[in-house]
């Protein structure tokens, strides 16, 4: 059976389909980030390897800092106009603050560090907090206020890519 956020995204996609447009939707991209990071944490539950588990806990926090960032550079100023609950981006900002804090305390740890499998358990937990909260209750309200999603989801791909080079050339 679909999950609601399946059965928005499949709705969101039919209607983008319906419209010509090509561009995929901004909510539809953030959701795909959410599901990735969503596998990923998963995947990192499963192993025991403290270099595989060091890969990819690296691995979900440039995740996570790249989609918070075209988040607050884009997504959270294009939408705070157009909806009436700003409260929640205000949330979403303060969230992201505390994740923030948190990876850069898992990035500068030693897989086999005490605390280490903590703190990916509670950025994961705190992570999967804000998912539910933008896509049951920010996410609705965006798409109802009429907001040009296609043009903004362009914009989020753009600086992903950006970011993703970036921080690739960096690393």
């Amino acid at each position: 059976m679909p999950t609601k956020r399946q059965m928005a995204s499949s709705a969101r996609g039919n209607k983008a389909k319906s419209t010509g447009m090509d561009a995929i939707s901004a909510l539809d991209l953030l959701e795909e980030d959410h599901t990735q990071v969503e596998s990923l944490f998963e995947e990192f539950e499963q192993l025991d390897n403290v270099e595989e588990k060091k890969e990819l806990a690296l691995k979900i926090c440039l995740s996570l800092r790249v989609h918070a960032q075209i988040e607050e550079e884009i997504f959270y100023p294009a939408v705070r106009d157009a909806i009436e609950n700003t409260d929640r981006i205000d949330e979403a900002i303060v969230e992201h603050a505390a994740a923030k804090q948190l990876i850069t305390e898992i990035e500068v740890m030693d897989a086999g560090d005490e605390l280490y499998d903590a703190k990916v358990t509670v950025l994961n937990e705190q992570v999967l907090h804000h998912i539910e909260e933008e896509e049951d209750e920010l996410f609705p309200e965006v798409e109802s206020s009429g907001i040009g999603l296609g043009a903004l989801g362009q914009k989020l791909a753009e600086r992903k890519a950006d970011l993703l080079k970036q921080m690739a050339e960096k690393g």
